[in-house]
């Protein structure tokens, strides 16, 4: 019995590593990012809302936000935007850490990406009241690296993105359409906070 309960501590604890979503503390943003296995394409709609002690535990999941990316600003090869995520159920959730991140193509299929956590700011939990939002900060580059195209875009550009919220693996599905990702589709994503 101890054997068993030590085995499901394992691989709770490495399924959650697995993820990019994990609400726990944050990691560096020089540690290498968190690419893993791309999300579900699958629309949120049709997916079954996350699971049981997420929806005990009042946490916002796939079934219950939207999401959209709103730029915020712009300069010397420099983007920054905002992943907004709204309460769209009628009872309030919480959020309480990073989002995972995935660009897509217009099929649904995986663009390169690396979503870097900002520990600013950092986790702490977020109450959304029906039709409250709540943001995570963006910065990614446009100026291609490495080996990456100097006269054409230096990724593909994607027309989609996903996120996950914390602490769950069920993705939201909303527009991305501004523009390639270059240094490998790098994004530096922060904690979610209130606004």
């Amino acid at each position: 019995m101890k054997r068993r309960l030590i085995a499901s501590g394992f691989l709770a604890v490495a399924a959650c590593t697995a993820l990019t979503a994990c609400g726990d503390k944050p990691q560096a943003s020089n540690a290498g990012g968190t690419t893993g296995t791309p999300p579900s394409t699958t629309s949120p709609s049709s997916q079954a809302s996350s699971t049981p002690d997420a929806a005990a535990s009042g946490r916002c999941t796939a079934a219950t936000l939207s999401g959209k990316v709103a730029p915020t600003d712009a300069g010397a090869g420099n983007r920054y935007g905002k992943l907004v995520v709204t309460n769209t159920s009628g009872a309030s959730c919480t959020l309480n850490g990073y989002s995972g991140f995935q660009l897509l193509d217009g099929a649904g299929a995986p663009i390169p990406t690396t979503a870097e956590r900002n520990p600013d700011p950092g986790p702490a939990l977020v109450s959304l009241a029906p039709g409250a939002s709540a943001s995570a900060n963006l910065h990614w580059s446009v100026v291609p690296h490495g080996d990456e195209p100097q006269s054409a875009p230096c990724q593909p550009e994607a027309p989609i993105a996903q996120a996950i919220p914390p602490d769950e693996t069920q993705p939201i599905t909303f527009p991305w359409g501004i523009g390639p990702v270059c240094g490998g589709g790098k994004i530096e994503i922060s904690a979610f906070y209130a606004g």
